[in-house]
This record gives structure tokens, sequence and C-alpha cells, in this order.
């Protein structure tokens, strides 16, 4: 089974940040508006130095935002004596492939698609997923899009990409009107057969904590849980 820094590595190689640099023990990473999952800053050692990673983020006009992974509970401790809360703890769910190509997808159900179709990037800005985002898309390297439809209709997308044989899902976004269809399951399962023709052995998979049906429908679908995460953001922030 894949371990946590891969995990880890293959957010950042999924859904990569404009730039990533180094301020000494910290990652540093600009998301270009993109979201916290490509503007938290990581530690690659244990530190007490939270000013030269502010300083960092501050210089590149961004809010300090920490990433705090599974295990860096000394990292979690000094955050919080600095003033920093907690936002959107984050499950990272993992299967093999061949978990989600069992079943054979009804015809005419789910696309894989690159690049996106102006109906897709609709369907993402109804989630409030803008350009800042498909940005970020266009910067991972092996990649492709889904386009889920019922009833001769647009239905979903979704967005997957591959490093280092894990296929990740991202901006999983289903239309209100067409939700309790299975869509999203279609779409993880094209999702895994495009993966499997692209030479990945594994799917993952991120979402909160609090997004019940999300956690429902991953662990339905046979995922277990890899790691997770949180951020950390000075209260003033928030």
């Amino acid at each position: 089974m894949i371990d946590a820094a891969a995990f880890y590595a293959a957010i950042d190689g999924t859904w990569p940040a404009a730039t990533i640099t180094r301020a000494g023990p910290w990652t540093i990473r600009d998301g270009q508006g993109g979201g916290k999952r490509v503007s938290a800053a990581t530690a690659d050692e244990p530190t007490h130095d939270l000013a030269q990673a502010e300083h960092a983020m501050r210089h590149a006009h961004q809010t300090p935002l920490f990433m705090v992974r599974q295990g860096e509970d000394a990292l979690d401790t000094l955050l919080d004596q600095n003033g920093y809360t907690i936002v959107d703890p984050t499950n990272g769910y993992i299967t093999p492939v061949e978990t989600l190509t069992d079943i054979p997808i009804p015809r005419v159900t789910a696309f894989a698609i690159w690049e996106p179709l102006a109906i897709m990037k609709d369907i993402w800005a109804a989630g409030g997923i803008g350009p800042a985002r498909l940005a970020i898309m266009h910067r991972a390297r092996t990649k492709t899009a889904i386009l889920a439809r019922h009833k001769d209709k647009p239905a979903g997308t979704a967005f997957v990409a591959i490093h280092d044989r894990i296929a990740m899902v991202h901006a999983v976004e289903v239309l209100a009107h067409q939700r309790r269809h299975g869509m999203a399951q279609w779409m993880m399962r094209r999702a895994a057969l495009w993966a499997a023709e692209n030479g990945a052995t594994y799917m993952a998979v991120l979402t909160t904590a609090a997004n019940g049906p999300a956690n429902a429908l991953y662990q339905g679908l046979g995922f277990g849980r890899a790691c997770g995460y949180h951020y950390r953001i000075a209260s003033e922030d928030t």
C-alpha cells in the first residue's frame, strides 16, 4: 500500500501550485488564487521558526497558511500556541485501480476528455471552481477530465491526474438537478479506467471530514483512509 509521504507527494503532483520555493525548513507554495491546497506552507523538518514561513508567504502577498499533515503534532501545537485556528480537516482515501474497474460503465454515461469542454467549465464554475483552479489543472502533466451524462444531458465533471502511479481525482462536481443518480460513482469508475490505461496502479481522492456524503461515497466504492491533514490559519484571518 502507498505510504503517507507518497500520498502527500501525489497531491502536489496532481494539483500543482504555480511555484514551489524553499525558505529554510519550509516549503512555500504560490497558489495564485487557486485555494488552500496550492497555497499552504508545509514543514520539511521539525522547526520552531514560524517567522521565516510567515515572511515568505506575506512577501508573496499570501495570508500565512499552514498544512499540518498526519503525525505533525509538534507543528500543530506550535501553530495553536501562536494563534492559528484549524480549518478544513481533510481525509485522504486510496484504493487499487482495479477496485473501480470491475463494473462496466453504461453507454454514454461518462467520458474522459481533454481539454475540458465549455459545459464542463460551466459545471465547475457553478460549484465555485473558476479560472484559477482551471489553471492548476493545466499545470498537471498526465491528466484528463471526466464528463458525466444522464438522460442525454450533462450531469457532472471531475479532473484526474497521475503522479508516480497514483491517479488522484479532484474537483468532482455534479449539477444539483442531476444528483442522486450515481453520477459521481460513474465518474470515479471512468477515471479509474483512464488511470489504468495510463499506467496508474492506485486511485486516490481527498474530501473534507465534514462532507458526509462524499466520505460515504468513497468508502462505499472501496476506498480506505490513507492519511489526513488540516490547515492552520491565523485567527484574525479566518
